[in-house]
């Protein structure tokens, strides 16, 4: 049950937030980020000492049931487990490793691996991934959902990768089960503008509820 539980709050969190940077910025970022409004973090091992932070973001939020943190860039299975133990609710990473998948499976633990052909989409789901990322997804346009689900309609699709406020509606429109979104929401944390990141986190927030009125 627990696996299902997390892809039910992934799939009602809808925007995921990747979090980059140093170890401070990246939970200041994150911080920001959840009190504008989103509620899942994605708090990628591009961060030193990444787990710590997870560690960190699961004790500040256990209270609150549907805020979901999770680990991504997560590029072998030794790192999955740890980001684990440190607490990671979910494991997403750029390519479809099945030691990772393994893993993850061991542990009811969700895992997104980024994909691009339906051939790693199909392996990825023969090895227990719910939700695939579609990576980048500035590569393809929304429309590419219905031609890969033509084949696999069981297929979760979240993109990441040049989701915006702007087509953030087309991809959810096209049958997207989550969106990820990083580069333009966290920007401002690299100049120490959290408030700006709270205000932008807000406005993913606010037209994703507005798509599930």
């Amino acid at each position: 049950m627990k696996k299902v539980e997390t892809l039910i709050r992934l799939k009602n969190a809808g925007v995921i937030a990747v979090v980059r940077g140093t170890k401070e910025e990246a939970l200041a970022a994150s911080e920001a980020i959840i009190k504008g409004g989103i509620k899942s973090i994605e708090l990628t091992f591009t961060v030193p000492e990444a787990d710590q932070v997870i560690r960190q973001l699961r004790s500040l939020y256990e209270k609150q049931t549907d805020i979901v943190i999770g680990a991504g860039t997560v590029v072998d299975a030794v790192t999955a487990r740890i980001a684990i133990m440190a607490g990671a609710e979910y494991i997403v990473s750029p390519t479809f490793d099945q030691e990772t998948a393994e893993i993850c499976n061991l542990y009811q633990i969700p895992y997104l691996p980024g994909c691009m052909t339906i051939t790693e989409m199909k392996n990825a789901l023969k090895s227990g991934a719910d939700i695939v990322k579609l990576f980048p997804g500035s590569a393809y346009e929304p429309k590419i959902i219905s031609a890969l689900k033509a084949p696999l309609p069981q297929l979760n699709i979240m993109p990441t990768g040049g989701v915006d406020l702007e087509n953030m509606q087309d991809w959810f429109k096209a049958g997207a089960i989550a969106v990820g979104v990083g580069g333009n929401l966290i920007a401002p944390a690299f100049k120490g503008d959290f408030t700006e990141v709270t205000k932008i986190a807000s406005q993913y927030a606010q037209k994703f509820n507005e798509l599930n009125k």
